[in-house]
């Protein structure tokens, strides 16, 4: 599990797991995707050739994190605002011991962008760089839910939170279930839930890559599915609780030409609705891209953060 717990103001519980060098002036905050949690570095070979300090946060329902209490609606703005409150608890801390935590950039893949960019616009003096790897953008401006489940989701907007949630998560089990992470540890853990198709082989070529994604996912249930449930409401049934124009971040925007989830179509979206983004396609990759990128990730959100060591590739051969 995450290897802080924190207690936010309203008495929940928000797991967060540090990575990188904790001495880092330099912060990034990452925003895992639906399903997943905080215990993943897409490549922890380039997060070790950079000073930064890397701080995933669990969204409620997942990993380490409480649930939102009984009656709440989940939201993307909601699970901004937890990780802004840390941020700035965090400021106050290291402010008393004679320190300073400077604006930090952000990143989130897949269901993840969405909160990152939540981040920016609604705490827009705490982040100044942004990096969205493939997220959807809103099904009714380009579709891609599957047209049952969005008409389930549909219905579920008017009831209330709790009823919402419980519902979905049976449809989720009925739909997902053979996709879940099996108890016995020995068993392999199906990778379909993240988007994986055969255009992802080569990230999953990337040293550890497989077994980083499975214990992901196994994290990500460890309350079982109501996290996932609750999180795919939030964007689904709900206002997003923040407004893209409001993004004044840099912002970079790294799809893959082959994800079946989102392509270039949701790149040019929110492209279009982004004051400062600019779009960088990866010709044949997949919804996995963050492993292989993920360098890329961080000399935009760290640009000056390059360590001198040289550090070699995990990838399977040379440029990989």
């Amino acid at each position: 599990m995450a290897n802080i717990q924190y207690e936010l103001l309203s008495g929940r519980s928000l797991g967060i797991t540090g990575m990188g060098n904790p001495k880092a002036t330099r912060v990034i905050v990452f925003c895992h995707p639906a399903p997943g949690s905080s215990r993943f570095d897409p490549d922890p070979i380039a997060s070790a050739s950079r000073d930064v300090h890397i701080l995933a946060f669990d969204r409620p329902g997942y990993g380490a994190s409480d649930p939102l209490p009984a009656g709440k609606w989940p939201s993307i703005a909601q699970a901004a605002d937890d990780m802004a409150e840390y941020l700035h608890a965090a400021a106050v801390t290291a402010q008393d011991l004679g320190g300073d935590i400077p604006a930090v950039g952000a990143v989130g893949w897949s269901a993840g962008g969405r909160v990152a960019l939540a981040l920016a616009a609604r705490h827009p003096g705490l982040v100044d760089r942004v990096a969205v790897l493939a997220t959807p953008a809103p099904d009714g401006e380009v579709q891609w839910i599957d047209r049952g489940l969005a008409a389930s989701t549909a219905r579920l907007g008017a009831l209330a939170p709790d009823d919402a949630i419980e519902q979905f998560t049976d449809i989720l089990l009925r739909r997902i279930g053979p996709l879940l992470p099996p108890d016995d540890p020995e068993e392999p853990v199906s990778l379909e839930l993240l988007g994986a198709t055969d255009v992802d082989a080569r990230a999953l070529a990337y040293l550890g890559a497989r077994d980083r994604l499975s214990f992901m996912l196994r994290d990500a249930f460890l309350q079982g599915p109501r996290g996932l449930a609750a999180d795919i409401l939030s964007y689904t049934v709900r206002d997003w609780g923040f407004d893209l124009d409001r993004v004044a971040a840099k912002t970079l925007l790294l799809y893959g030409g082959a994800d079946a989830v989102a392509g270039h179509a949701h790149a040019a979206w929110y492209h279009d609705h982004l004051p400062d983004s600019r779009i960088e396609m990866s010709p044949g990759a997949g919804h996995l891209l963050i492993i292989p990128l993920w360098d890329r990730v961080l000399a935009h959100l760290a640009p000056g953060a390059k360590l001198q060591t040289e550090v070699t590739s995990p990838g399977v051969g040379a440029g990989s």
